[in-house]
């Protein structure tokens, strides 16, 4: 059974390309009568004549709503789109089409999978995520189609915004890294943080990775679902990423394909840190610097996505100088700072991270490699062609030697890992907490 058109109706109520096929064959049966002077073409051509203006009268109202309810489920690069569709009093959902496109960054694995149950209809999608992403994913557009297809209403969804967020699994323990302190004075600053000594805070609901050590049993065996103990213990610092949005050399459409993975990283690392309470603010550069400030909590989490959701390649340049500024003005001085760049325009980023350091900024270099971002190929490599791959990657490491010399720089080519950036934030010698 399929719920999908080829061709939609329009916005609200519509007639669908069949319906002139069927005035065609009944105005045929008009001139036939005429030409013949025999009324029975004529009673034929009748209903044909009448079916479109009595199926506005049969279509739902304009104001039926149906119910969706989905999630996003899957592991990994796998996006499964699993919901229930539920359409308004009176209507089948036999007669209910669905449009769902794929978003730009997914592809589909497999046809998706529908199937009426219980007067409702239960959609699955298959979707397939070749790199990290961070995806919105709209309510899809439904409509109602009458039995013989000649006409269709649009009928609005009920249902929330799906986000899909898929970024390397390694980010879950990123967090554990020790932040510079941005205080003057050690234990100055106290937050919430999870852990099994200081003094006791509240008690809040179980994780998956808290220790038998961390749940409150008796508090549990009370409520009747797992509780574990929150502490005060002193903050390990704050952290603020910035996103280098602005037209590089690589052109458009490359540029689009490094921030959809910057953005990933970007709200992969941010949770990692937040869920060990650490504070986050987050900074996308462009023609000027556009903000969420230091914070941490479940709400700061919700806001940082959506900043990131809505970071786009921008056309407009601002000046090197200038996102260190502006930084300035945001954020304390010793803040543990990670920049995401692609580092596409060595000049221009080597400006910009002088500048950064000279007003109280120590960046950590995040770089996506270009090469990565393009589909991987089946057949094998000319030697010309093998060659300039050679050509790039020494290239490559040239540039990265000298932004060595202004910020350490961690390469990230495994789009599905970034396990090197997780070593290098552990390492104290090299981390944030140590000497970079």
């Amino acid at each position: 059974m399929s719920f999908d058109a080829p061709t939609p109706p329009r916005a609200g109520f519509g007639y669908r390309p069949t319906t002139l096929l069927v005035l065609g064959a009944a105005g045929m049966l008009v001139v036939l009568a005429l030409l013949l002077r025999d009324p029975v073409p004529l009673f034929l051509a009748v209903p044909l004549l009448l079916a479109p203006a009595a199926l506005s009268f049969a279509a739902p109202p304009p104001g039926g709503v149906a119910t969706l309810d989905w999630g996003v489920h899957g592991e990994g690069p796998q996006v499964e789109i699993v919901g229930t569709l539920t359409p308004p009093p009176g209507l089948r959902p036999v007669d209910l089409f669905i449009d769902l496109p794929v978003p730009g960054a997914l592809t589909e694995s497999s046809p998706p999978e529908r199937s009426v149950r219980g007067g409702a209809v239960e959609l699955r999608y298959h979707w397939w995520a070749p790199r990290p992403c961070l995806v919105a994913i709209a309510p899809p557009r439904v409509y109602w189609q009458d039995a013989l297809g000649l006409a269709g209403r649009d009928l609005a969804v009920d249902g929330t915004e799906l986000h899909a967020e898929r970024f390397p699994p390694e980010l879950a323990r990123v967090g554990r890294a020790r932040l510079r302190r941005t205080t003057p004075q050690p234990g100055e600053v106290q937050s919430r943080r999870i852990g099994s000594s200081g003094e006791f805070f509240a008690l809040r609901s179980a994780a998956p990775t808290d220790t038998s050590r961390q749940i409150n049993w008796r508090a549990s065996a009370r409520s009747g679902r797992l509780l574990a103990n929150d502490y005060l213990l002193e903050r390990t610092g704050d952290l603020l990423i910035l996103l280098d949005l602005r037209p590089s050399p690589l052109g458009p459409e490359r540029d689009a394909a490094i921030t959809a993975v910057a953005r990933a990283a970007a709200l992969g690392i941010a949770a990692g840190f937040l869920s060990e309470k650490s504070r986050v603010g987050v900074g996308l550069y462009s023609e000027f610097l556009e903000v969420v400030p230091l914070g941490s909590g479940r709400a700061h989490r919700y806001r940082i996505a959506r900043l990131l959701e809505s970071a786009r390649p921008s056309e407009e340049s601002g000046p090197p100088e200038r996102l260190a500024v502006a930084a300035r003005r945001r954020f304390p001085p010793g803040v543990t700072t990670l920049l995401i760049s692609p580092l596409a325009d060595l000049e221009d980023s080597l400006v910009m991270l002088r500048a950064l350091r000279l007003r109280g900024f120590a960046p950590i270099v995040l770089s996506p490699e270009a090469a990565a971002m393009e589909p991987a190929r089946t057949e094998r490599p000319t030697e010309d062609e093998a060659l300039l791959a050679r050509l790039r990657d020494i290239h490559r490491r040239l540039d990265v030697a000298r932004v060595w010399g202004e910020a350490p720089v961690v390469e990230w080519s495994d789009l599905w890992t970034l396990g090197p950036l997780v070593r290098f934030l552990s390492t104290p010698q090299r981390g944030p907490g140590g000497r970079s």
